[in-house]
């Protein structure tokens, strides 16, 4: 009789929590509603009626296209040339980046006067807004009235149309000089994490520096190269402030990145549809990526 009261009256408190904890729920779903909702209308409303349209065509995107939008993009030399470019401009950037960021993440790892004061300096490229940056590059590379001619001119030196003779290497520059700070703030935090001791065991294995760099730094800082890679190319593949600010995109189309291409078929020709597709296909190689960086990462950590 005993353990039945006892028995009793521990369940009556869970019983007692089970309707408490519900109301809790409620309450909370009903204060997180408006935000959920507005982030639906913000973010998948846009998602759902652009692949709406991607099935259409024409000026008004009325007239149904099926998948013609899609396979038009693959027959489309110059998407594809939109495609390849902007390939290319992401490797460059992500490469440069790499290099110059470990090399200055090294640099600012050892112990040296000043080292909050350049790791400040480092990230004011990255933390500029991104429009900023192409005004002031637009203005230092002006073949007529650049920053860069009147030094070059005034030291005895020919000028240089660098945005007409090499538009892509130059993007490449001005967008690793933008992202390099955070590049390298990545690297440090990767570096800093590196216990001490690994280094102390090589080097009484005799180890030279650069072989402790080689067998210790950069096995360790896989997992932060894997992040930046993939993060870096995603940011390339959605470019478009730099080329519509720096470059328009030209000469001849050297730099016409992806994205720029898609504001271009959108808003120059009015082709809302077919843009809209071209927009999807960018989506689906961005979670592409997005994917192979979360298999590499889990992968690494198991």
């Amino acid at each position: 009789m005993v353990a039945t009261v006892e028995r009793a009256a521990a369940v009556a408190p869970v019983r007692r929590r089970a309707p408490m904890r519900r109301r809790q729920a409620r309450t909370a779903l009903a204060f997180l509603a408006p935000a959920l909702l507005f982030f639906a209308l913000l973010f998948f409303y846009p998602l759902l009626r652009e692949l709406y349209t991607s099935v259409f065509t024409g000026p008004r995107a009325d007239v149904y296209a099926g998948l013609g939008n899609y396979t038009k993009a693959f027959d489309d030399p110059v998407a594809r040339h939109a495609f390849w470019v902007t390939v290319q401009y992401g490797l460059g950037v992500v490469v440069g980046a790499i290099v110059l960021g470990l090399v200055l993440a090294v640099i600012l790892n050892q112990r040296m006067r000043g080292r909050s004061v350049f790791r400040g300096i480092l990230l004011v490229p990255y933390l500029t807004s991104i429009a900023i940056v192409g005004l002031l590059w637009r203005n230092i590379l002006d073949p007529d009235t650049g920053i860069l001619n009147r030094v070059l001119h005034s030291v005895g030196l020919p000028t240089q149309n660098l945005l007409a003779e090499h538009p892509l290497a130059t993007l490449v520059a001005v967008a690793i000089w933008q992202q390099v700070g955070y590049t390298t703030v990545l690297f440090l935090a990767g570096l800093q994490g590196i216990p001490e001791l690994y280094y102390e065991a090589a080097e009484v294995d005799g180890a030279s520096v650069w072989r402790r760099f080689r067998h210790v730094t950069l096995p360790l800082l896989a997992p932060t190269t894997l992040f930046v890679s993939v993060i870096g190319v995603i940011s390339a593949m959605q470019e478009f402030a730099l080329p519509y600010l720096v470059t328009q995109g030209g000469p001849d189309n050297a730099s016409d990145l992806y994205v720029y291409q898609v504001w271009k078929t959108a808003f120059g020709f009015r082709d809302f549809g077919y843009a809209s597709a071209l927009s999807y296909l960018l989506l689906i190689v961005i979670l592409v990526l997005s994917l192979v960086q979360l298999k590499v990462g889990q992968r690494g950590e198991s």
